[in-house]
């Protein structure tokens, strides 16, 4: 069986956490945590990052930085993971859901505009599969309505619009690195700090709502209990896997983008013929390869597709379900059909793709999708 994703080891990470071990701190923010962060900030220009244990909790930090709270409105994608929605509705926001392009999953700019009220505080762009939404839109809504922009760039590392690297758009900025992403640490995420003014109280909130960080760099004698907060540290273990991850980007982000134009290639000539839609990379964004996705006709094709794959030894696998027709929050939306949203969740389809993945196993899926629509 070709499996959906496989973890990859750069070689380094073993090395790395028996360093963080001999050290005697495994504890969050130490050496290891402290050199990710700077990476981050020098190879993108963030301004301030400070890892998290999830890119949900950052986006929670997020949601508490932007003082959400009851009768805010916040918008997001529909079709995205709960967890762009779920941190804002924690601190009880209302969500108001956009619908998808026509040509590709991201948020619809057409369709911000026209949610927001004077109750909104803030939007969020999901950038799917690690490809841009229009950000040039979408922070030009956001300035003229004077509310925040938060990227769920879960997915997005070493991508960019229009030459500006993902992240660095949204006052504040959310990555992932989970096992399925192109660096990864397991678990883990990032929280991508633009506005300098929010750079004090995300260490508060981050420490449990306390001013310990400040207390460490000898800025106050002790620390107490000064805001909102929770533990939203990883540990030097974590960090010190994490950063072996990073050294070894580039060199991974070559692999997927190989394996990405070949899918690309073989399966072109189905998208010619109109058998199914390849993904869109839009002329102002960069493909940093997180994912290889098609889009079928229809559910049934999909349901056929993955099962004939399953015989074939291949494991495919559907995404997300739109967040407006879920049991929690169906009864909350407003009602608006959200037909992309609806048809992505229901035609959308993902391929194996990891960085041990072989150009010969590219081959065997591609050769058994056109079996599958020529048969």
């Amino acid at each position: 069986m070709i499996p959906f994703n496989k973890p990859f080891m750069t070689g380094k990470e073993l090395d790395y956490i028996q360093q963080a071990v001999a050290s005697g701190k495994i504890s969050g923010d130490g050496v290891f945590s402290k050199r990710c962060q700077a990476y981050f900030e020098q190879r993108f220009g963030f301004a301030k990052t400070l890892l998290t244990t999830s890119c949900t909790d950052a986006l929670e930090m997020a949601a508490i930085l932007c003082d959400i709270a009851a009768g805010d409105e916040v918008i997001v994608p529909s079709y995205t993971f709960v967890s762009t929605a779920n941190a804002f509705v924690l601190r009880g926001a209302k969500i108001c859901f956009a619908d998808s392009g026509s040509d590709h999953p991201n948020m619809d700019p057409l369709q911000v505009e026209s949610l927001i009220s004077k109750r909104t505080k803030v939007i969020v762009p999901v950038h799917y599969a690690g490809t841009a939404c229009e950000m040039g839109r979408i922070t030009e809504l956001a300035k003229h309505a004077e509310v925040h922009v938060v990227e769920d760039a879960a997915q997005a590392i070493d991508s960019y619009y229009l030459g500006k690297p993902l992240g660095t758009f949204g006052a504040l900025s959310a990555f992932s690195f989970h096992e399925t992403k192109n660096v990864i640490a397991g678990e883990g995420g990032l929280l991508a700090i633009n506005d300098s003014s929010l750079v004090r109280r995300a260490e508060i909130i981050r420490e449990k709502g306390t001013n310990r960080s400040a207390f460490f760099r000898g800025e106050v004698d002790k620390y107490g209990w000064v805001d909102v907060g929770s533990s939203f540290l990883p540990s030097e273990i974590t960090s010190a896997f994490l950063l072996a991850q990073l050294e070894s980007l580039d060199r991974i982000q070559m692999q997927r983008r190989l394996l990405w134009d070949t899918y690309y290639d073989r399966l072109r000539p189905l998208e010619q013929k109109g058998i199914l839609r390849l993904p869109l990379i839009p002329s102002y964004a960069t493909n940093n390869a997180h994912m290889f996705y098609v889009v079928c006709d229809s559910l049934e094709v999909r349901t056929n597709l993955i099962q004939y794959l399953k015989e074939q030894g291949i494991m495919s696998v559907f995404h997300y379900q739109p967040l407006h027709r879920s049991p929690f929050y169906a009864d909350r939306h407003d009602g608006r059909p959200l037909p992309n949203a609806d048809r992505y969740a229901d035609t959308l389809l993902r391929l194996p793709m990891y960085h041990d993945l072989k150009s010969e196993e590219v081959d065997y899926i591609c050769e058994r999708l056109a079996t599958f629509f020529t048969r």
